[in-house]
């Protein structure tokens, strides 16, 4: 069941309003690859997207996949939700499940005003969408679906992008990727989060530091990088502690890399956990560590919202060069980026952070309020106008 909730706009000021019909609503449209209750950056970013603009004037209607085996989850988390989502069920033979989107595609892009795409065969989507509907075709583009290993399908994103009317990247490093087209109609809007937070301030009196890494553990993500560190961590801080929260995907080639170099006693693997529970563990850490890396696969780190989340509960970070984390890192201020091949250099990182941590856990938790969904969403509309 879907329950909708729409929310005036403001009165018209040329005439009174006699009757106790809602201002018109913008109808907007979001095609995704990913949605919430199932993990994914994009599906997180769709959600908050939808919700904020459902909440500032916008009627919203949301096209995504249903990933569960039964659907149960997902019927759960969509029943409370303010818009219409439109699930599409993963077939096995997955062109049925692509088929079936581009029907209700069709169908709703016919009833809408805006039509916003995220994810690889969204952008394509709405670039075939765009072919035959008079509409503002938006385009938000993340990283890893620019980068693509096959050169057709590459090819075919970078001809989707140019049908958009305007394209909108996460971060500057994620514009750079498509500057090859030289794209008039690109802006940046950093990606944002939102949390319940008890937020803890303290200064650190311990010296025996506690690492964290929040996400898939993959080779995108880096987790091996901060790993192969570790030998020359444990000789100044021999009680530290490296903590990997998420989806377990490399869990065993991170263990076996752990014991050839010796550095398994300093490891924690905590696995997939609920929001409250990861919350509970970063305010357990003392500073979160993201070295992620691009991949032969062309799968990239577009912009490091984990980072933020961290942040605005007084974590500083350290995290990679030559990424979207150079967006989510305010330099020598909320934590530092260093090249994630360098231990030498994640060891300076983490004796500076350490001996200034007072300053760093203060500037990393205001840096991240200027990445707020509430902030973030004003960009969103300025940019809809």
């Amino acid at each position: 069941m879907v329950h909708r909730s729409f929310f005036s706009v403001g009165e018209d000021n040329r005439q009174p309003r006699t009757d106790n019909r809602q201002p018109t609503m913008t109808k907007t449209l979001i095609l995704t690859s990913e949605f919430p209750p199932q993990p994914g950056g994009i599906g997180n970013h769709a959600y908050n997207l939808a919700k904020g603009l459902q909440d500032n004037g916008f009627e919203v209607h949301l096209v995504c996949d249903t990933r569960s085996q039964n659907g149960e989850e997902e019927r759960e988390f969509d029943k409370n939700l303010a818009f219409e989502v439109i699930r599409i069920s993963r077939k096995k033979i997955i062109l049925f499940s692509y088929l079936k989107r581009i029907k209700s595609a069709f169908s709703l892009a016919s009833k809408n005003k805006i039509v916003m795409c995220s994810g690889k065969f969204s952008l394509w989507l709405g670039a075939l969408l765009s072919l035959f509907f008079k509409k503002e075709f938006i385009a938000i583009i993340h990283g890893s679906e620019v980068r693509l290993p096959n050169k057709l399908l590459r090819k075919l994103t970078d001809i989707s992008l140019n049908r958009f009317h305007k394209v909108i990247a996460v971060s500057n490093y994620t514009k750079s990727l498509v500057s090859h087209l030289g794209l008039k109609n690109i802006e940046v809007v950093p990606n944002g989060f939102e949390m319940d937070l008890n937020i803890r301030v303290q200064s650190k009196k311990d010296p025996v530091p506690v690492l964290i890494t929040v996400g898939n553990l993959t080779q995108r993500k880096g987790q091996h990088n901060v790993i192969k560190a570790l030998p020359l961590l444990l000789k100044k801080y021999p009680d530290l502690k490296y903590n990997m929260v998420g989806i377990p995907t490399n869990k065993k080639k991170l263990e076996k890399l752990a014991l050839d170099l010796k550095v398994e006693n300093a490891v924690v693997f905590s696995g997939k956990v609920s929001e409250d529970e990861k919350i509970e563990l970063l305010q357990l850490a003392d500073i979160f560590v993201m070295l992620s890396e691009s991949t032969q696969k062309g799968d990239v780190e577009g912009f490091g919202i984990a980072i933020l989340e961290a942040n605005a509960l007084g974590i500083p970070a350290i995290g990679a060069l030559g990424c979207g984390i150079e967006d989510a890192i305010k330099e020598g201020v909320s934590g530092k980026l260093i090249d994630n091949n360098d231990p030498k250099q994640f060891a300076e990182a983490l004796e500076e952070i350490l001996n200034n941590y007072e300053s760093y856990l203060q500037e990393a938790k205001n840096w991240s309020q200027d990445f707020t969904w509430d902030k973030v969403i004003k960009s969103y509309l300025k940019a809809l106008k």
